[in-house]
């Protein structure tokens, strides 16, 4: 990346508050939304819609001045293979691909392909993709489309192509203890025609693209993972007919007869095709009324749930039905996740809407298992050829789509606002003085009025689409009564800053919430008209018997073991323990026994433990074989006590080494030897805002002096740069590391943490020292905050820039998805070296696996580690951990390859490697759990006790020394 590029003085910051506010004034008048997306919101939100604002470079300004357009009829198919140029990544024409006859086009996850078409009438148009999805990393298919070189609206950058998972066996195999496992999904990929469309489901059609007569260029830009094309296609997609119409079609239609005592069923976790591979088979437990159905063991027995509830995402199933005629469908399913709103789904048959109705089916909030037959009460009939169907449910936002949105829009707007505020106010302003913000921001007002208009309409549509009156809404309410408040007495609005911020904190999870939108599936019924579909099974008597059955079975059955247990009499067997999540440890162990137990011959016990019971376990003898996903600090304490087993002493060991870089194996060296393998390792990166580094004029910081030159800049507008949270150093007997920002300095500035071979602290050194000096005037001179939310401060832009774990990158994916494509992360900012090179060192944190001295059989134990730690390995857990939780728990793997086939974007995965290679590990040491406590508290004596920062390093370095010389002498060690 280019240098930095600051245009410093009081004329640009005043010009930055300037082009703020001219960016922020149309959203005063609270522009009106699109006919077109009004009528597309349903009778219900109509009535308000056209009050939605408008972002300058979304869809919906970007199709408001075409709303008029005509949309012609005609059909315009681009061969993929006839494209005029491609750009940047791996590109080649195969024919006949996969059964498609013809020429289709493979494109690499990189690179841009290009098409000429000719267009013979102006108008507006959808595209259509025909695709395969080759091969790749498991996630959604990602790419940007551009018009004639152009961006059309920010939405067209994340267009999303689905990839089609199943089961990965038709049968549910079981442990030994008669517990189902978990069926794996595998891609199952085949050609399908997808439109190009919102894949956040705001807008309920696909998108529409102007055209005017004549030649235009497409482009299509790869973002994540490759796909072959066969072709791309302009029309007009068919609107369904409303049901009244197709009832008369079906009467007019040959054959529509009236079967006779249909009845099947299928089951919800047989489902032959998802979206997704989080959309796997379910366990439910808590209620008798599902089959299979046991109170004592575990049975696979639904699908869906919480997992399904983000929209786009769809589950298909197979139905065969025995003779042409009219049908009924029902699902038996739970719908109590959501209240105040409901669950809408859109429900196609062989990939078609077969009538309007069905666009939009809701799913209505009630405590257990139900019966939901499509049409109520008075049933609607489906018209179904003799033999196989496929019948999908997609969860879309339906009527609560264009009110999401709103909010949505509003809450950038109030952000917005808030950060304008904040460049007058501080984050902590004088109460005693009138700031008169109506004054020195003319449109805000304005803007509060409108938003709160906005807001009450909103929640009254909410109270008539569900029905009655919710929490879903009183978040609303609230936000609007503080947005009137604050109109009538502007000169209160500093003192209710820290409110408003709150209540915009709130509104944002409220989109988040509101988006999410689950239910469960246990069963899907087709049945001949009149056939009565059998009752949920669920009622009083059969849930006391459940509870009572539960009961009983929790007094005999051992719930810290995890699938196939092993008495260890018929084979080799490692006992492994593990301190995450129940949901892990199953992925773990049933990767356990599909590959590593029948190819190695050795049976592993896995066991879900509170890992802070290791070290009495080990003590006591009863400890484990292998320890997993332990902290750093862990490995080089029990090897002091002896209590781990030297890795370097198996043959291979440096084999198995060469998958890590060297970094996650420093902090397990001890002395000549290592003990542990490294499972995750994670390290900073620079997270900015793109929209408000641009407001102020700013690019990102490539070096501290940058840094130091942008403070200057954000101080001035009451903004802030993050900076590593510095914890309190309380909690006695808990390890400490060291701070990741000093560690970053001291790193970059040529320094080390330990001198003579670990003998000796080295923060006393002169780079120690001016270091400590260089990380404390962050906090004396330029005041950065110590302690705070970093998603919460970035998501409102009060923190636009900070330096964190890339881990963030998860969360801010999921949890702030009003600021996408606002965003983005690099490597931290360096120190310029003599040569001009930028030094971006950053110290690693991580986990590890660690083998105990005390284990039966040491090389059985040995080859699970290498086997759980290997790239193959390490990459199917964490698709699978994604699969099972979603983007937000990608897992950081340590190992170097299994990191490089995770499904991170093209663009976002060059900075991660980008910084990765300068990641530097903190060696542990005996006694070296003080350098982390001490260092805090020579941070505070000068940073809040005002002591010079040489005379508190030199202090605490003492304390330090002294506890390595008294372990190093504890422990026998010279």
């Amino acid at each position: 990346m280019a240098g930095l590029s600051l245009h410093k003085g009081w004329a640009r910051a005043g010009a930055a508050l300037l082009s703020v506010s001219l960016l922020l004034a149309p959203a005063a008048g609270v522009i009106g939304a699109s006919d077109s997306k009004a009528k597309a919101a349903g009778p219900a939100a109509s009535g308000w819609a056209r009050q939605t604002a408008i972002k300058a470079n979304s869809y919906a300004a970007y199709i408001e001045p075409h709303s008029n357009a005509p949309m012609p009829e005609h059909e315009i198919v681009i061969e993929a293979s006839s494209y005029s140029s491609a750009i940047g990544g791996d590109f080649a024409i195969k024919d006949n691909l996969e059964g498609m006859s013809g020429a289709s086009l493979l494109t690499g996850e990189s690179g841009t392909v290009q098409w000429t078409v000719d267009i013979p009438e102006e108008g507006l148009y959808q595209l259509a993709l025909t695709y395969f999805p080759t091969e790749g990393k498991s996630s959604a298919i990602e790419r940007e489309l551009r018009i004639d070189g152009s961006l059309p609206f920010s939405e067209a950058q994340y267009l999303q192509f689905d990839r089609v998972w199943a089961n990965e066996k038709d049968e549910v195999e079981r442990d030994n203890q008669d517990n189902d496992l978990r069926p794996r999904q595998k891609e199952q990929p085949r050609w399908m025609e997808q439109p190009f469309e919102d894949p956040s489901g705001y807008e309920q059609e696909p998108y529409r693209f102007y055209f005017s007569k004549g030649v235009h260029k497409l482009s299509l830009t790869s973002g994540r993972e490759p796909m072959a094309i066969r072709s791309l296609k302009l029309y007009q997609a068919p609107k369904p007919p409303s049901y009244e119409e197709a009832k008369a079609a079906y009467r007019e239609g040959e054959g529509a007869g009236q079967p006779a005592d249909v009845l099947l069923r299928v089951e919800g976790e047989s489902a032959a095709g998802k979206s997704s591979p989080t959309l796997y088979p379910m366990t439910e437990r808590s209620s008798p009324a599902v089959k299979p159905y046991s109170a004592s063991k575990i049975r696979v027995n639904t699908i869906g749930g919480y997992n399904w509830r983000l929209p786009g995402e769809w589950i298909e199933w197979e139905v065969e039905v025995p003779e042409t005629g009219l049908y009924q469908i029902a699902f038996k399913s739970q719908q109590n996740f959501v209240k105040g709103i409901y669950a809408t789904r859109k429900l196609t048959i062989d990939g078609k809407v077969p009538f309007a109705e069905m666009e939009t089916v809701p799913f209505r909030y009630k405590s257990g298992y139900r019966l939901d037959v499509m049409g109520g009460e008075d049933p609607y009939l489906f018209r179904l050829e003799q033999g196989k169907h496929v019948i999908r449910l997609q969860a879309v936002l339906g009527d609560f789509a264009p009110l999401i949105q709103s909010v949505e829009d509003s809450l950038y707007n109030l952000n917005a606002m808030y950060r304008q505020i904040l460049m007058i106010t501080g984050t902590k302003p004088d109460e005693f003085r009138d700031y008169r913000i109506e004054r020195q921001i003319p449109n805000l007002l304005d803007v509060f009025g409108a938003e709160s208009k906005r807001l009450k309409g909103i929640a009254s549509e909410l109270r008539k689409l569900s029905g009655q009156s919710s929490d879903q809404e009183a978040l609303l309410n609230t936000m609007s009564r503080q947005l009137d408040e604050m109109i009538a007495s502007p000169e209160t609005i500093p003192r209710r800053l820290n409110a408003y911020k709150t209540n915009t904190g709130g509104l944002g999870t409220w989109v988040q919430q509101a988006r999410e939108q689950p239910l469960e599936i246990d069963a899907l019924y087709v049945a001949s008209p009149g056939r009565r579909i059998p009752d949920t099974g669920s009622g009083f008597w059969p849930q006391l018997k459940h509870e009572a059955g539960t009961f009983m079975s929790s007094f005999f059955t051992d719930y810290n073991n995890i699938g196939n247990v092993s008495d260890g009499k018929q084979n080799r067997t490692v006992t492994v323990w593990i301190g995450s999540g129940r949901d892990q440890a199953n992925t773990m162990k049933a990767m356990i026994d599909e590959s590593f137990t029948p190819d190695s011959g050795i049976s592993v016990n896995l066991k879900l433990v509170n890992m802070g019971t290791l070290l009495p376990a080990t003590l006591s003898g009863e400890g484990p074989d292998v320890a997993m996903q332990i902290g750093n600090d862990l490995p080089v304490n029990f090897a002091m006590r002896r209590s781990a087993v030297d890795l370097t002493g198996f043959p291979d060991f440096e084999a198995a080494a060469k998958e890590f870089r060297d970094s996650a194996i420093v902090p397990y060296r001890y002395e000549s030897g290592v003990y542990a393998l490294p499972e995750t390792q994670t390290f900073n990166m620079l997270f900015y805002r793109k929209d408000v580094l641009q407001e102020l004029g700013l690019e990102v910081p490539q070096t501290w002096d940058d840094v130091q030159d942008l403070l200057s800049i954000l101080s001035k507008n009451h903004m802030e740069f993050g900076l590593p949270v510095v914890a309190q150093a309380n909690m006695q007997g808990v390890n400490i590391p060291p701070n990741s920002q000093y560690s970053t300095l001291l790193l970059q500035n040529g320094g080390s943490f330990y001198r003579d071979g670990g003998r000796q602290s080295d923060l006393d050194s002169r780079v120690g020292i001016e270091t400590f000096k260089q990380w404390t005037e962050f906090y004396t001179d330029y005041k950065l905050e110590r302690e705070y939310d970093f998603a919460n401060r970035f998501r409102t832009g009060q923190m636009p820039i900070g330096i964190t774990d890339y881990t963030m990158y998860n969360q801010l994916s999921v949890f702030a998805p009003e600021i996408r494509g606002q965003w983005g992360f690099v490597p931290v900012p360096g120190t310029l070296q003599q040569d001009g090179s930028i030094r971006r060192d950053t110290p690693a944190s991580g986990s590890g696996v660690m083998m105990l001295r005390e284990a039966r059989d040491k090389d059985a134990a040995w080859q699970f580690m290498k086997w759980w730690t290997s790239a193959g390995i390490q990459a199917e857990f964490g698709r699978e951990m994604e699969g099972l939780m979603g983007a937000a728990a990608r897992y950081p793997t340590a190992n170097i390859a299994a990191l490089d086939s995770l499904p991170w974007p093209a663009q976002d995965y060059a900075s991660l490697k980008e910084q990765f290679a300068e990641v530097r590990g903190v060696p542990e040491v005996p006694g070296g759990y003080f350098t982390g406590r001490h260092l805090f508290n020579a941070f505070y004596q000068t940073v809040v006790g005002g002591v010079e920062a040489r005379e508190s390093m030199m202090d605490y370095t003492e304390y330090i020394q002294d506890e390595i010389r008294t372990k190093r002498k504890e422990f026998g060690l010279p």
